[in-house]
This record gives C-alpha cells, structure tokens and sequence, in this order.
C-alpha cells in the first residue's frame, strides 16, 4: 500500500474514533429512562438512534470483509445478513424486539419506541465492540481493496472507498442526531 493509501486508512480510521468518542459523550450521564425517551412520539430516541448507528456499521463492516474475503457482492435488495456481524452475540444482551436482520432502516415510530430501556452503557459497549472490530477490518485493506466493487445493487456499483466514505458519513450524521436529541431532552 502506498503512503497515500495508507493515509486514507488513517483518515478514515480517525474518522469512526471520532464517532465512537461521540457515541461516549452522548451515553455519558444519559440515564435509561432518558435513552428510550422520545421528544415527541414520531421522532427517534437517542437510544435507538445509537443503536440504528451501530448496527450499520456492524452490519455493512460484515459485508464488506465477507465480499473483501471472496463472497459475491449483493446484487439483489434482498440479501442474507453477512457473517461476521456481532449483532448476532449482543442482539439477546440488549433484548432488541427486531429481527436479526434489522439494522433499524425502515423502522416506524412503533419500532422506534419499542426499543428496550437498558443501561446506556451496555449499549455503549456494543459501539466499543463493532467499532473494534470496524478497525481489525481497517487495518486489513490493501489499496487493491478499496477499489473493490462490494455492493452491485446501485448504479454505479459501490467500491469498498464509496461504502466506507457512505458509513463514516452516515454514523457522524446519526451521532449527532443523538447528541441533539438527548441535549433537547435535558432542555426539558
């Protein structure tokens, strides 16, 4: 791998650090009844915000090292969950309603406030173990990699850069939607 490339690997390395720093700050003196709350009832609590977050990253992480590591790239809008996922040890732990499946895309306001009252911490620590392993995968990328069609669903086909440049920018996105929602609840 060039320094160039290498540096793009420490970019983006950075980049989901920050979101995980992000995700500590919000859960941070955020009890669990304030996780769950939503400021009105067809908005997003922080906690399933957090949790939605967290389960893109763990899901299309998956995804890109199953494709990375010889799998076919999804061509069709249904596909299976990818292997990998640590969703499926901490799905039970966090005692989500929810498919295995679901990464929380789709969801209605009745999803949403079906999430579980549970420490934030506990779901703090499920961010901790994606994002480790999100990094384990970082590391493992030869530029060869980041050119890679991972997913042939869109139009043009998405390279494994295009999808980890579109998590990235998603989870900053979801972060702070949680941060703005539990700092209006604190408003209160």
């Amino acid at each position: 791998m060039t320094a160039e490339q290498n540096w793009a690997i420490s970019i983006l390395e950075d980049g989901f650090g920050r979101v995980r720093e992000s995700v500590e700050r919000v859960v941070f003196g955020l009890s669990s009844e304030r996780l769950v709350e939503q400021p009105s009832p067809e908005t997003n609590s922080a906690g399933w915000i957090l949790w939605h977050l967290t389960r893109i990253i763990d899901d299309h992480f998956a995804a890109l090292a199953d494709v990375l590591g010889g799998a076919e790239a999804a061509a069709r809008r249904e596909h299976p969950m990818p292997p990998g996922q640590l969703w499926t040890e901490w799905r039970r732990r966090l005692g989500t309603p929810y498919p295995e499946q679901s990464t929380g895309y789709g969801h209605g306001p009745e999803d949403v406030a079906a999430f579980p009252q549970i420490e934030p911490q506990l779901l703090a620590d499920y961010h901790d173990a994606v994002h480790e392993r999100a990094v384990e995968v970082l590391r493992g990328l030869s530029a060869e990699d980041l050119g890679k069609v991972v997913d042939r669903r869109w139009n043009p086909p998405v390279t494994a850069a295009v999808r980890l440049v579109s998590i990235l920018n998603d989870s900053t996105q979801h972060v702070g939607q949680a941060a703005y929602v539990k700092g209006l609840l604190a408003s209160r």
